[in-house]
C-alpha cells in the first residue's frame, strides 16, 4: 500500500524576498546622496551671499561717515569751525546698522572704538592745525581698518564671482582709500603753505608721496571696475558704472595736477581744496552706483540658489515617489502571488480532491546488450529472467 507523503508548504526563496528590497535601496541611496550634496553646496553658497549682502549694507553706512570725517578734518586743519551735524547723523546711522548686523559681522568692538574716537575729535587740539591733522589721520586709519574688517567677516573679500569680487574691491578698499588720501593731500597742501621756508623741501616730498597715495587707489578703482564690467554677464553694469567712474577719475587727475608744485610759486591751497571737494562729490555719485550694482548681483545669486534648491527638492521628491511606486508594485505583486496560492488551496479543499501524493520514481530499465547476442546466451539467462 502506498502512503502519500505529507505535503510540505513551500516558502519563497530568500533571494526572492530580499531582491526587491535591495532594488529599492539601490534606487533610493543615489537620490538621497545627490540631494544631500546639492542641498549642502547650495546652502553654503546661499549663506555666503546673504552674509555678503549684510557687508554691503554696512559699507553703505560707512560711506557718509567717511565723507563727513574728511570734511571735518579739512575744516579743523584750515582753522574753520567743525560742523558736527553731518558727522553725528552719519555716526548714528552707522550705529543703527552695526546694532542690526554687527553680531553676524563681528564688528561691534571695532565700531565702538571708532565711535569713541569720532566723538572725542572736537576736543582734541582743534586750535593746532598740525595736531588736528594727526588726530584725524589716526581716526581715518581706524575707519579704513573697519572697512577691511567688514569685507573679511562678511565674506566679500572671498567672493567667488569675478564681477562682484572686483566691485567689492573697488567700493570696500579702493574708493575709501582714495577719498581719505585726497582729503589728506588737500590738508597737507594747506599746512605746507603755512610752514617756514626751511621746512618746505621736506613738506614737498611728503606731498609727492601723498599724491601717489591718492592717485594709486583711484587708478586701481578704475581697473577693478572695468574688470568687473568685462567679467560680468549683466548688460546694465557697464552703462551704470563707467560714466560716473570717468567723471571721478577726471576729478582726481585735476586734484593731482593742482597739488603738484610748479616753479617757485608752489601750489594754491584754495584751488587744491576746491579740487578735493570736486573729487569727493564725484565719489559720492559713484559710491551708491557701485553698491547698488553689487547688491543686485548678490540678490540675483541668492534667487538663483533658491531656485536650484527647489529644483533639487523637487527632483528628490520625484525620485522618492518613483521608488515608493516601485515598492508598491513589488508588494502588490507579492500579495497577488500569496492570494493566488491561498485561492488554489481553498479551491482544492472545496472540491474534495486530495493533494497530489508523492510518487516514487520509476524503476530504471535493465541494461540490454548492444547488438545481436552471442550463441547460447538466451538459454543462459532464461532462468534468471523468469525468476525476476
Amino acid at each position: 500500500m502506498t502512503v502519500p507523503a505529507p505535503r510540505v508548504r513551500r516558502r519563497p526563496a530568500v533571494p526572492g524576498r530580499v531582491l526587491p528590497l535591495l532594488l529599492v535601496a539601490a534606487l533610493l541611496a543615489p537620490v538621497g546622496l545627490l540631494f544631500a550634496q546639492t542641498h549642502r553646496s547650495t546652502g553654503d553658497d546661499r549663506d555666503l551671499a546673504t552674509r555678503e549682502r549684510l557687508g554691503v549694507q554696512y559699507l553703505r553706512a560707512l560711506g557718509p561717515v567717511t565723507d563727513a570725517l574728511v570734511d571735518a578734518q579739512s575744516a579743523a586743519v584750515s582753522g574753520r569751525p567743525v560742523s558736527r551735524d553731518a558727522l553725528t547723523a552719519a555716526v548714528e546711522q552707522a550705529t543703527t546698522v552695526d546694532s542690526a548686523v554687527g553680531d553676524e559681522l563681528r564688528s561691534h568692538d571695532r565700531w565702538s572704538g571708532l565711535r569713541a574716537k569720532l566723538e572725542a575729535l572736537p576736543d582734541r587740539g582743534i586750535t593746532d592745525p598740525q595736531a588736528a591733522f594727526v588726530a584725524y589721520g589716526e581716526v581715518t586709519d581706524l575707519l579704513l581698518a573697519l572697512y577691511r574688517k567688514v569685507r573679511e567677516s562678511s565674506g566679500l573679500i572671498r567672493d567667488p564671482q569675478p564681477d562682484s569680487f572686483y566691485l567689492q574691491e573697488g567700493i570696500g578698499a579702493d574708493l575709501p582709500q582714495a577719498i581719505v588720501a585726497a582729503g589728506r593731500l588737500a590738508d597737507l597742501t594747506a599746512l605746507t603753505a603755512q610752514r617756514p621756508a626751511a621746512e618746505r623741501p621736506r613738506a614737498i616730498a611728503e606731498l609727492a608721496a601723498l599724491r601717489v597715495g591718492a592717485l594709486g587707489p583711484a587708478t586701481e578703482l578704475g581697473a577693478d571696475l572695468r574688470a568687473a564690467v568685462d567679467n560680468s554677464e549683466s548688460t546694465e553694469l557697464g552703462a551704470n558704472v563707467l560714466t560716473p567712474l570717468d567723471t571721478y577719475q577726471r576729478a582726481v587727475e585735476a586734484l593731482a595736477a593742482l597739488s603738484a608744485p610748479t616753479g617757485s610759486s608752489g601750489t594754491d591751497p584754495g584751488q587744491v581744496a576746491a579740487a578735493r571737494l570736486n573729487a569727493q562729490s564725484a565719489a559720492k555719485q559713484l559710491q551708491p552706483v557701485i553698491l547698488d550694482q553689487l547688491d543686485a548681483l548678490l540678490s540675483e545669486r541668492v534667487d538663483g540658489l533658491d531656485r536650484d534648491r527647489w529644483v533639487a527638492v523637487t527632483a528628490a521628491a520625484l525620485g522618492v515617489l518613483l521608488v515608493v511606486v516601485l515598492a508598491g508594485v513589488l508588494l502588490a505583486a507579492r500579495r497577488r502571488a500569496r492570494r493566488h496560492a491561498v485561492d488554489e488551496r481553498r479551491a482544492r479543499k472545496d472540491s474534495g480532491a486530495p493533494p497530489p501524493a508523492w510518487q516514487p520514481p520509476a524503476a530504471p530499465r535493465p541494461l540490454q546488450p548492444v547488438g545481436p547476442g552471442r550463441p547460447g546466451e538466451p538459454e543462459r539467462w532464461g532462468p534468471f529472467d523468469a525468476a525476476r
